[in-house]
Formats: structure tokens, C-alpha cells, sequence
């Protein structure tokens, strides 16, 4: 690996065109990632603006160690100013009934591998504007993809449009979200969303009405704070934020709703309180001050991860939530996503323009068991919480912790394609 600056000019370039469909976190790593591998990369989003939309997002160190590779550290400074930092506070921990029960200290930061929780619109604005603005990527909002192609005489894939027209690159990266339309090319079949069996209420709002109750005050006095109360099959999680002029909460339940029709719509208040009905009183107070059109029911999909993430011919590969969305209570899921961009890009680098199939295919040996296990604990941190035996966590506090572990958190997904390329393309001869 060469340690190269994103804002520096590529050592050489590949000559390989790679197409990216999808402007999320994910697509946009892919896209400043095959930049600084020398790939030339066009980039196609179906949303016509940029919105500052959302709420709290987060990403790990693995997460932290690429953006700090941009530029020198300059975005990963910007996000820092955007983030909160709770070296002071921590996570604390209450049972549902309101007793505190374990405080879990923040870890020292580590320079060269930060973590970032904040708005998902405003650090998602700061990559955006990074890809598109100080390096020069073509973005291209408005166009909505309605197929993909490849043809393997020709060399090339590419995507049609909704009005007509097409792109077309050695490569396309189906970054869309979980219905992508290039699932069904990757896969063969109609791949539809199912139901986790849980939902999320979500909220982020300014501390207005926060700081008039004396029950809720004091979180917006003391800056940037996270709390949680955890109970059976629910948890409530409980942010301030820039110093506690934001605030942000989010609400982890049952729930057996058919999302065939939508899994992301407008909340209510009055089913909010039926969750948290029996809760600590502050959970009501704090959700009372939530603006109802700040309101948002998400239902969340989760599933293995697809059998394959790259099509027959090599040429259409899937990233990120495409290929295997998350739960939040991973913690993981962008994070995933931006390594799925970093590896792709390095072995369409190793591979070069003659071997793009055998560098598709590497990248995906290399992610497939990674982002699996990754996967798996945002189930098993929801059923440390939702399944607690209050008894043995009297015992053990701590063990009501989020996890941190090592093997996901400093984990460097560039150095570690760099080494297993060879091994990995191998198998793809």
C-alpha cells in the first residue's frame, strides 16, 4: 500500500470506467476509493437534490481509519466538529424501570482511526461535497435506473435510464439500497425485503423544548450525552448532541408489519408511548418534546447476506445494502459498506482493466465471511438487551455493555486487500 493522500493525482491510471449507482455513504466510498486507484468513476443517483435528511448515524473506527485517509485528515476533521464526543459522559444504562445500572466509558480516541456519530444528512453532506466538489467526480442527481446490462463480447456493463438513456463502464457498482434493481441480474431471481420481526421509531430535533422541563433539562446543560434504558423486546436509545443543541432518540420494538408496501413512513406519537408505556417516566417526557412531523417509523429489513454479489459475467457487482443491510444495533452498517467500496477498488486496481470478472470475484471472497459475522452481532447485541436476565446482570453490569471488538473495529480494510489479493484471485483463475 502506498499511503497516498485522496486529494493527490493517482500514481497511474487503470483505464477501467466504473459506473455507481447509488450516492449513499457506501456509493460515495466506492467512488473517492476507485478515484484514488487510478479508476475513472461516474457516479448516478436517482434523488434530483442533496438533502440534509435523516438523523443519527454512526461509524466505527474501521470506519474512521478510511475517512482519515481523505485528504490529509481534513474530512475526517469536519466530521469530528459534526460529531458527538462523549469523552467526558460515556453510556449509561438503565434498566427500563429507571435504575441506572452500568456506566460504559468512551474508549481514548485514537488519531488515526476516529468515530463518528452524528447526523446521518450532515456528515453524508461532507463526503458529497468532498467527491463531487474538491475532487471532481461526476455526480449525476435525477437519473433513476431502471436496468442493468453487461455484455461480455464487448467487455462493458451499463445501466438504462427512466427517461431514455444509458451508461456504460467496464464495471457497475449496484449501490441503491435493499431494492436494488441489479439484485435481481446478480442473483437470477426477484429477491424481495422480509420483515426482521422488529421496527424503529426515530427522531432528531432541536433542544427547545428540552430545556423548558426541568425533567430534561439538565441533558442539553451538560452537552453531548447518551443514555439508554433497555427492557424486554424494546430498548430506547438517547442522544445530545453540539453540545446539547440537538437532540436525538431512537426506539427499538416488535413489530410484524407487512413492508411490502413501505418500511419507512411517518410515526406517531401516541404508538411511541404505547411502547414505552410502563417505562422510566423521563422516556415520555423526552419524547413528548419530539415535533411530530420529526417523527419516523422504519421498519427494518434484515436477511444473510445474498448468496452472490456479483453477476455471472463479473461485470455488475452489488455493495453495501444491496448485498447485506444491517440492524442498528450493529452499529456496522455504513461502516461495511465503505470497506465494500475500499476492497472493490483496490482489486480493480490489482486485477486491471484485462481482469475485471477475477477482481469482482476476489472482492467479494474477500468481503462475504467478514461482513457475515459483522452482520450477526447487530442480533446478538439486540438479544443481550431484549433478553437480559436481570439477576445475572445484577451480577455482572457490564456485561450490558456495547460491544466493541477488536477483530471488527481494527480491522483496515485497504491493507488487508492489498495482502490477500493474490491469495484471493487465485481461486478466481
Amino acid at each position: 500500500m502506498d499511503g497516498r493522500s485522496s486529494h493527490e493525482a493517482p500514481a497511474s491510471r487503470s483505464g477501467i470506467k466504473v459506473i455507481i449507482v447509488g450516492a449513499g455513504f457506501g456509493g460515495l466510498t466506492a467512488a473517492i476509493e476507485c478515484h484514488r486507484q487510478g479508476h475513472d468513476v461516474e457516479v448516478y443517483e436517482a434523488f434530483p437534490e442533496l438533502k440534509i435528511l435523516g438523523d443519527i448515524i454512526s461509524f466505527g473506527p474501521n470506519a474512521g481509519r478510511i475517512f482519515r485517509r481523505w485528504s490529509d485528515g481534513k474530512i475526517a476533521d469536519r466530521m469530528r466538529a459534526l460529531s458527538i464526543d462523549l469523552t467526558n459522559h460515556g453510556f449509561h444504562i438503565h434498566k427500563w424501570t429507571g435504575e441506572l445500572i452500568t456506566v460504559q466509558k468512551t474508549p481514548p480516541r485514537d488519531p488515526e482511526a476516529p468515530v463518528f456519530n452524528g447526523h446521518r444528512g450532515e456528515l453524508h453532506e461532507v463526503v458529497f461535497r468532498y467527491a463531487r466538489d474538491e475532487l471532481g467526480i461526476p455526480i449525476h442527481l435525477g437519473r433513476r435506473v431502471k436496468g442493468y446490462f453487461e455484455e461480455e463480447e464487448a467487455g462493458e456493463a451499463g445501466v438504462l435510464f427512466e427517461d431514455g438513456g444509458r451508461a456504460v463502464g467496464d464495471v457497475v457498482v449496484g449501490s441503491d439500497g435493499v431494492r436494488s434493481r441489479a439484485r435481481e441480474l446478480v442473483l437470477g431471481y426477484d429477491d424481495k425485503p422480509k420483515s426482521s420481526g422488529y421496527a424503529v421509531f426515530r427522531a432528531w430535533f432541536p433542544n427547545t423544548d428540552m430545556l423548558k422541563d426541568p425533567r430534561t433539562k439538565h441533558f442539553c446543560d451538560h452537552g453531548d450525552t447518551f443514555q439508554g434504558w433497555i427492557g424486554p423486546d424494546v430498548h430506547f436509545l438517547f442522544s445530545t448532541i453540539k453540545n446539547g443543541t440537538d437532540c436525538c432518540w431512537v426506539l427499538t420494538h416488535k413489530d410484524e408489519a407487512d413492508i411490502e408496501e413501505s418500511w419507512s413512513f411517518p410515526g406517531k406519537l401516541e404508538e411511541v408511548f404505547k411502547v414505552i408505556d410502563g417505562y422510566d417516566p423521563i422516556c415520555r417526557a423526552i419524547v413528548e418534546k419530539t415535533p411530530p412531523e420529526r417523527l419516523v417509523d422504519w421498519k427494518l429489513v434484515y436477511r444473510d447476506p445474498l448468496p452472490r454479489w456479483v453477476s455471472e459475467k463479473g461485470r455488475i457487482v452489488l455493495l453495501g445494502d444491496s448485498a447485506h443491510p444491517f440492524l442498528p444495533t450493529s452499529a456496522q452498517g455504513a461502516t461495511q459498506s465503505m470497506e465494500d467500496g475500499v476492497v472493490l477498488a483496490v482489486c480493480l486496481r490489482r486485477g486491471g482493466k484485462n481482469n475485471v470478472a477475477t477482481a469482482t470475484r476476489s472482492y467479494e471472497e474477500m468481503r462475504y465471511d467478514r461482513v457475515k459475522a459483522v452482520q450477526k452481532t447487530g442480533e446478538t447485541t439486540r438479544d443481550m438487551w431484549h433478553k437480559a436476565d436481570w439477576d445475572k446482570v445484577k451480577e455482572d453490569p457490564e456485561s450490558m455493555h456495547m460491544p466493541r471488538e477488536d477483530w471488527i473495529f481494527k480491522f483496515d480494510a485497504e491493507r488487508n486487500a492489498e495482502e490477500m489479493y493474490g491469495q484471493t484471485v487465485r481461486s478466481h483463475i
